[in-house]
């Protein structure tokens, strides 16, 4: 497990390209036959990537000091891949292309599975401390409702932007409380229409609480500029298909790419209200 320490803002305003990149940009996911996983010191989320082509058994490892990863911590998975199976303690659960599932505190034994070795899935991972155990539940964007199966509510579907602003985008909530109950984690993810390129804009930080965004869904020449720092000293990382970038709480989080794109979000911390923002005016950005 690679670690990742915590960085002051104060030091943030001299780092080069390079040391920039090499603090908050990951890189190296979604690599077949691998789990990669990524613990950083801010708020200490756990992220990373599951590409099964024979079943991967998830182990604590040393870093952890716990018997099981879950001993003492939840999870939230995304497959932005083939179809899926993930293993829970001898229970198997089907997970198909973007949907999601809540594991809580305690599950022991998880392996992650692809239906078709030749076609693998690709799990996308956030791992958050836990206190109390919530139910193990399958998340769906739509479908039916079933036992251990949650479908997103309607109004956590949000429509915001438009085309004319460039910002035409729809957030899909999978994990807050009211539909899926966990300790501290919150997940979802954002898909940006043709012909829109802003996430997040206008811009805002959280205090209470720090994230993590996978880009993904876009072709080998294409890019994302994700924008970071203070309001007043911003940063830009380029960001490419299939990358994280870790958002610490005194930062700002947008992007702009060269064309439409989608983003996984997930954040740990304070609290769990989504709007809890501190909102930042366009015209004080520097």
């Amino acid at each position: 497990m690679e670690l990742r320490t915590a960085s002051s803002p104060k030091d943030v305003k001299h780092y080069t390209t390079e040391r920039l990149r090499e603090e908050f940009l990951v890189d190296d996911l979604f690599k077949e036959g691998e789990i990669k996983l990524v613990y950083s010191h801010i708020d200490r989320i756990i992220f990373g990537s599951a590409v099964p082509v024979e079943p991967i058994v998830l182990t604590a490892g040393d870093e952890l000091r716990a018997e099981y990863f879950l001993q003492r911590r939840e999870m939230g998975v995304i497959n932005i891949g083939e179809p899926g199976i993930i293993v829970i303690d001898g229970k198997e659960y089907e997970v198909g292309f973007k949907e999601g599932i809540y594991i809580g505190m305690g599950a022991k034994d998880i392996t992650f599975k692809s239906a078709d070795s030749t076609k693998p899935a690709k799990f996308y991972i956030n791992s958050a401390p836990a206190h109390k155990t919530y139910p193990t539940v399958l998340i769906k964007p739509e479908g039916e409702a079933a036992d251990g199966v949650v479908i997103v509510k309607d109004e956590n579907k949000v429509e915001l932007g438009s085309l004319e602003e460039s910002n035409h985008r729809v957030i899909c909530k999978y994990i807050l409380p009211g539909q899926v109950e966990s300790c501290q984690l919150v997940m979802g993810m954002t898909q940006l229409k043709p012909g829109s390129v802003w996430n997040s804009m206008p811009c805002h930080t959280h205090d209470r609480r720090m994230e993590v965004y996978l880009y993904f869904e876009l072709p080998e020449d294409a890019f994302v500029m994700h924008y970071m720092g203070e309001p007043t000293e911003t940063r830009h990382i380029v960001m490419r298909n299939e990358q994280a970038v870790i958002s610490p709480s005194w930062s700002i989080h947008a992007g702009s790419g060269t064309r439409s794109y989608t983003f996984i979000w997930g954040m740990v911390g304070e609290n769990q209200a989504f709007n809890d923002m501190d909102e930042v005016a366009m015209t004080d950005l520097l």
